[in-house]
């Protein structure tokens, strides 16, 4: 697969200075307008100013793009019918010629392509509640078992079975370290009661476990799990009470397979009447400041 990556980016790989990937899910399918555009534009310009060059990856036009424009932002963002795209629906995409937004998975195989080697998200895809009869599980979990980027993300979506995303990353030797935390953080709250498998204190520490991976010649991520602000967190009751309605009703509906997530979301969402949105943005925004942190650490050698 061609992958188109900008001069910009191409030049701040080859000289060595710190790059990190933006996905464009967030912007597609994740913010409301004008927000969405609003948020992506506050990503580049918050590592920028960090002197990090940023590469927001999406697809316009059947063309996978690490390094979009702000133009071709744009378009993502205020477009009609952008779809969105793992990693297994990339080829018909090309093919088809159509504009989408990358998930995780999708990002970070493209990210890697260009010699990216951070990747900032909000919350990962993972291990849905009920999996054991349903097989619900994100691709986002397989292709980090299989590109080896640090990815920075507030751990998973909350309303996923957290200690099953965990069981099965560590099934799929993916390294997760919590950033300065020992508990893996649940996106919307600060704590989901799940410990970490290891702890690290600023960048460095987590620059030098990407070089260690890389020696060892290891071929699967490290996630990164920065836990939201305490201060900018959810209320911890209002957050189960809200999570447990929406499961109900989502039972009640007999809502399942891939219509659960923006269900449960949608419901998040009015049930706190647009607070959880702005937990959102305040979790993207710590993850991509952290990454720049991290990719800056990771070229100083």
């Amino acid at each position: 697969m061609s992958v188109v990556v900008s001069d910009e980016v191409r030049a701040a790989v080859d000289a060595g200075r710190p790059v990190v990937a933006l996905e464009t899910t967030i912007v597609t399918h994740g913010l409301p307008r004008p927000r969405n555009l609003e948020v992506a534009r506050e990503a580049e310009a918050l590592l920028r100013e960090a002197g990090v060059v940023p590469a927001t990856v999406g697809v316009v036009a059947g063309r996978p793009v690490v390094g979009l424009g702000d133009d071709q932002i744009a378009h993502l963002a205020e477009g009609d019918g952008v779809e969105k795209l793992s990693v297994r629906d990339l080829p018909v995409a090309v093919a088809r010629g159509v504009d989408g937004g990358t998930t995780v998975a999708a990002t970070a195989l493209l990210a890697h392509r260009a010699g990216v080697p951070v990747f900032a998200t909000g919350g990962l895809g993972g291990v849905h509640r009920g999996a054991a009869t349903t097989f619900d599980e994100s691709a986002d979990l397989v292709a980090l078992a299989a590109v080896p980027i640090l990815v920075v993300s507030a751990g998973v979506k909350s309303i996923l079975d957290v200690p099953a995303t965990l069981e099965r990353l560590e099934t799929l030797n993916v390294t997760v370290l919590g950033y300065r935390t020992d508990a893996f953080p649940g996106f919307y709250t600060h704590d989901a009661e799940v410990p970490v498998p290891a702890r690290v204190e600023d960048p460095g520490e987590a620059a030098a476990v990407v070089r260690a991976r890389d020696a060892l010649g290891l071929t699967g991520a490290v996630l990164l799990a920065n836990p939201v602000a305490a201060e900018a967190q959810l209320d911890v009751e209002e957050h189960r009470a809200v999570l447990d309605a929406a499961l109900a009703e989502a039972a009640a509906r007999g809502i399942a397979g891939h219509d659960t997530t923006p269900f449960l979301l949608d419901h998040v969402h009015r049930a706190t009447e647009g607070r959880s949105l702005d937990v959102n943005v305040a979790v993207y925004r710590g993850n991509v400041a952290l990454a720049g942190r991290v990719a800056t650490a990771l070229r100083v050698v």
